[in-house]
């Protein structure tokens, strides 16, 4: 699957897609990352990407010209007969980001992230796009993070991405409103300002159909 990440700052990206299971991804060819430097589209000497907006106030919002020459240019760079692929802008007023969307965009061949800043982008961008894309109720000062955000959660269900398959079944929102139940690991008994905290002794019975039962059980409606 193939990730085109469109900013103003690609080498933000850097050290995060280079790091544990995002590495592991493109190691095993599973996930391919590509950064796309916005002002590579700019026309003047300046390579400017923002103007004023048109109904005055603060900020600067990025132009369409360049956004729509990017995106035309990376389109092209993949002309595969079937491709399944998702323009996604990053937006504080987009659709809210959920596990089942990361489900469902595991299935396609590529997507194209575009990352706002500034005040935000002008608005035709949207006839070029497939969907806003919005990871919470707040502002970001870029839309880098929630890009991240959404290459995360997709990749790590890419078959082979995990190196125990069954963690994407049993981990929180892989069914809807359902967390996962809590876990432990050694010491057995762990001491803290001369209290113990131990581990839950159903975990410790070896009896897995009860241990089993526990958990389901421990499993909370988020």
């Amino acid at each position: 699957m193939r990730f085109h990440l469109l900013n103003i700052y690609p080498a933000i990206f850097d050290s995060y897609l280079n790091e544990s299971i995002l590495k592991r991804a493109q190691e095993k060819k599973v996930a391919e990352f590509k950064t796309h430097n916005l002002r590579d589209w700019a026309d003047d000497k300046h390579k400017t990407v923002d103007d004023a907006p048109y109904s005055g106030g603060a900020g600067m919002l990025m132009k369409i010209e360049p956004l729509y020459k990017a995106l035309k240019d990376i389109k092209k760079l993949n002309k595969k007969a079937g491709l399944k692929r998702k323009i996604i802008l990053t937006s504080a007023g987009g659709k809210k980001w959920t596990q089942a969307l990361a489900q469902k965009y595991s299935n396609l061949d590529e997507i194209i992230l575009v990352c706002g800043r500034y005040e935000g982008v002008d608005a035709r961008i949207k006839k070029f796009i497939d969907e806003e894309i919005s990871i919470g109720d707040y502002v970001l000062t870029g839309g880098e993070l929630p890009a991240l955000t959404i290459v995360d959660s997709i990749v790590r269900l890419l078959p082979g991405v995990l190196g125990n398959s069954q963690s994407v079944i049993e981990e929180s929102h892989s069914e809807k409103g359902i967390l996962e139940y809590p876990q432990y690991t050694r010491p057995e008994i762990f001491v803290a300002n001369g209290k113990k905290y131990p581990v839950p002794k159903i975990l410790l019975s070896g009896d897995h159909q009860k241990i089993r039962e526990w958990q389901k059980k421990q499993m909370k409606k988020s």
